[in-house]
């Protein structure tokens, strides 16, 4: 939400400060934006202009109260959220103050702590930081060292359990201890082999950069004392999403003025799954007993619809802070849930319904989101979207940084600085081919674990590997030597480094790159590359070169305008370049201003808004997901993560069921979601998009006529079998409109209900 929608008059007009920094905030924006001192939590609603705080009082401690700007650190959870806090920070501020701020995010604020006392870690300088793509295939290859089956033990399994063993602080050797099972202890040894993976090739994971920093404040207390002294007024945007590693930061940073600002709402705590701590907020008053709290309860983005639902619902939870969530915004119209037949006639339903406000009411695609809570359900709806013509795109991934021509260019760059990242090296070294065969890489892989070297000393000197032949240890030579060029050039050579015919002169963080992708060969495999006639590929290298070139002028000025008294050295600006790449996230490729409907789960829209929102698939099983049934806890995560989607919308919200949906191939009876039952009726619109399908009403008495005579062939407590399920008996039968529902109790996979039409059923006594 923009300054300008924001921008209402305060409440009370008795409030009036003639201050253009707090004139057009309400009482409660204004009481956190001028508190100084102290702990406060602002308790911030969706859409209560929680951002819009936070700018407004990191301006007001520099221009106001006169805190020097490098004493301030504001931190937020994506790269989107910080740029955008510091772009509205730097509109308040002057442009020297504005680079003086540190506005980032957690794991770009620990890489550059780590950056600057990693020896102190006993880290090298130039370590890598591993990607989820890049920690996969580590997890892959200790997998495959361990001869671990990938599919008792799926890599993104594993590396999520381990992903959350180090938010608790827990390392390799710690998680060994505590194993109590069997799936605990495997995993114990897949952690441990990793450890040792990344260790070997100086790199560390997204997780470490946290784990690593909290070991750093623990075991160093003067590096604590002078990041305390340097950051002595400490703001956490979304606080209810912290884990226990970020919490112990925090709280560690702040520990000594003890001026922390958290700001966040816990009702919208929905990354439970991934390690983020609702307790955190929850006891925040607990941990800072003399804790000013502001409760920002105007929301300035739905309508009074939409806001009472949402409100109604999270009112269920019994883990939450009570607040009155309140709008002075129209009334609009009442949320539509509306019954599909199966997932066909749902998609199909809100395409049409999103063309109508399209051709009808002029409303661009871009306005439009369709959210879920599992990401299979996006088939149906994009089948659906692209049948019609809409344009649409889904939310997902980082796609430029994850463009395969790019990740090699980066892999290039990243064997340059860190020659023990095996993990690269295996992405480039016959990327473009230049003769070095899968046996080769093989024979090198086997030489250097035998005689434990690194991989990369085998360049150095191939004739060690004489079970290849003369052409592939020239082809090793020639590589081995262009690395170490660009090492040179880059100033991460020795004495001993050789140079090529073609060496790099530019000591410019673009020309660098530039020259890398020309020696490397990338460039002229984009360019005669066939299959790409648009040139594409060739066009994101040069974008590649064009980052390249913005990032090293804003570094240089950075550096300049927070007093640094030398100019950066290549490697200093290659150093950084790469961990601003390796620190983009997965949620700053939205783009809300394209004109296409967005596809994305519910998840990824926190933090969005669009005018009109459609929310698929709310049913029992779905949404509260299936994981929720006996768990108390979980189930408020999943009304939290409902509220998430409901608060989205701005104007228009429709939540749609169907009575069929399709899973594995089969047709599964549904129930709409418990969630219905706790929204205000006052507030919806019922729609049974059903009642115009004439052709399921055509055929109707012949379909029921089956039904009784399937029910007839299962009767309760026939013992029956399932391809998939195996055996089991039958608990009851229930023939209802045209198809048969039976509940059965497998021996191996507990109670389902299915449809006998499709179950596929064999009656066995």
């Amino acid at each position: 939400m923009t300054e300008q929608e924001l921008s209402n008059p305060p409440t009370d007009p008795d409030t009036h400060t003639d201050d253009p920094l707090l004139d057009d905030l309400t009482p409660p924006q204004r009481e956190a934006v001028t508190h100084v001192d102290g702990p406060m939590l602002v308790i911030a609603g969706p859409g209560s202009g929680k951002t819009r705080v936070i700018t407004r009082r990191v301006a007001h401690l520099v221009t106001r109260v006169g805190i020097p700007p490098w004493q301030v650190l504001a931190i937020t959870f994506t790269n989107k959220a910080a740029g955008e806090m510091h772009q509205r920070t730097a509109e308040l501020v002057t442009e020297r103050q504005a680079r003086a701020l540190t506005v980032c995010t957690f794991h770009s604020l620990c890489a550059r702590i780590l950056r600057q006392y990693a020896e102190r870690l006993g880290l090298p300088p130039g370590y890598s930081i591993y990607d989820t793509s890049d920690q996969k295939r580590a997890i892959k290859q200790a997998l495959n060292d361990l001869e671990i089956n990938t599919k008792n033990f799926p890599p993104g399994g594993v590396l999520s359990s381990i992903s959350n063993a180090k938010n608790e602080l827990i390392d390799a050797e710690a998680y060994a201890e505590l194993a109590g099972d069997f799936y605990s202890r495997t995993i114990a040894k897949i952690y441990t082999k990793y450890t040792q993976i990344l260790d070997r090739n100086n790199a560390l994971d997204f997780d470490d950069l946290l784990l690593k920093t909290v070991s750093l404040l623990r075991e160093h207390p003067d590096v604590l004392k002078e990041l305390q002294d340097r950051y002595q007024y400490v703001m956490i945007d979304e606080y209810q999403d912290t884990n226990h590693a970020q919490f112990m930061i925090a709280n560690a940073l702040a520990g000594r003025h003890k001026n922390l600002c958290a700001t966040g709402d816990p009702d919208q705590s929905i990354y439970g799954w991934r390690g983020a701590n609702i307790k955190n907020i929850l006891d925040f008053e607990s941990h800072n007993p003399d804790a000013k709290v502001v409760r920002l309860e105007q929301n300035y983005r739905s309508t009074k619809c939409i806001l009472a639902l949402a409100d109604a619902l999270i009112k269920n939870n019994a883990k939450r802070k009570h607040k009155d969530l309140w709008t002075d915004n129209d009334r609009g119209e009442p949320v539509q849930t509306v019954t599909c037949r199966d997932e066909r006639h749902e998609a199909n339903w809100v395409v049409e319904e999103f063309r109508r406000l399209h051709d009808d009411d002029n409303l661009p695609w871009g306005q439009m989101a369709v959210f879920y809570r599992i990401n299979s359900l996006s088939r149906v709806m994009e089948d659906a979207l692209r049948d019609a013509g809409i344009p649409y795109q889904i939310a997902r991934g980082t796609a430029f940084y994850e463009r395969a021509e790019i990740k090699n260019a980066v892999a290039y760059l990243r064997c340059v600085v860190n020659p023990a990242d095996e993990v690269s090296l295996m992405r480039i070294i016959n990327t473009p081919t230049r003769g070095i065969s899968d046996k080769t890489v093989k024979a090198m892989q086997a030489y250097a674990l035998a005689n434990n070297v690194q991989i990369d000393t085998l360049l150095g000197d191939p004739l060690k590997l004489t079970v290849v032949n003369t052409r592939a240890q020239t082809a090793l030579a020639k590589f081995g030597k262009l690395l170490d060029t660009w090492r040179h050039a880059a100033g991460f050579g020795t004495e001993e480094t050789t140079v090529v015919d073609d060496p790099i002169t530019s000591l410019s963080l673009r020309g660098f790159v530039e020259d890398m992708l020309r020696q490397s060969g990338l460039e002229d495999a984009c360019r005669n590359d066939k299959s790409d006639p648009d040139h594409e590929r060739l066009a994101n290298l040069g974008e590649l070169v064009s980052s390249a070139q913005q990032f090293e002028q804003d570094f240089e000025l950075e550096l300049e305008l927070d007093g640094g008294d030398h100019t950066p050295s290549l490697s200093e600006k290659l150093l950084a370049f790469l961990e601003r790449i390796s620190l983009v996230s997965d949620v700053d490729a939205v783009d809300p201003d394209q004109g296409a409907v967005t596809l994305m789960t519910l998840h990824a829209a926190k933090g969005l808004e669009y005018p009109t929102v459609a929310m698929i698939g709310v049913e029992d099983g779905l949404l509260p997901h299936e994981r929720a049934n006996a768990d108390q806890q979980e189930l408020e995560e999943e009304r939290r993560l409902c509220f998430v989607g409901v608060t989205r919308a701005m104007k228009k919200l429709y939540l749609t069921h169907a009575r069929y949906r399709t899973v594995f191939g089969q047709s599964n009876v549904t129930i709409p979601s418990r969630f219905f039952r706790e929204m205000p009726e006052d507030c919806i619109t019922e729609i049974d998009a059903c009642d115009d399908d004439t052709g399921e009403l055509a055929d109707s008495l012949s379909q029921r006529s089956l039904a009784g005579r399937e029910a007839m062939l299962y009767p309760s407590g026939s013992l029956v079998r399932h391809p998939q399920f195996g055996l089991g008996r039958v608990i009851d039968i229930h023939p209802t409109g045209s198809h048969t529902r039976a509940r059965i109790a497998f021996n191996t996979s507990g109670t389902k209900t299915l449809i006998l039409q499709y179950a596929r059923l064999e009656r066995v006594e």
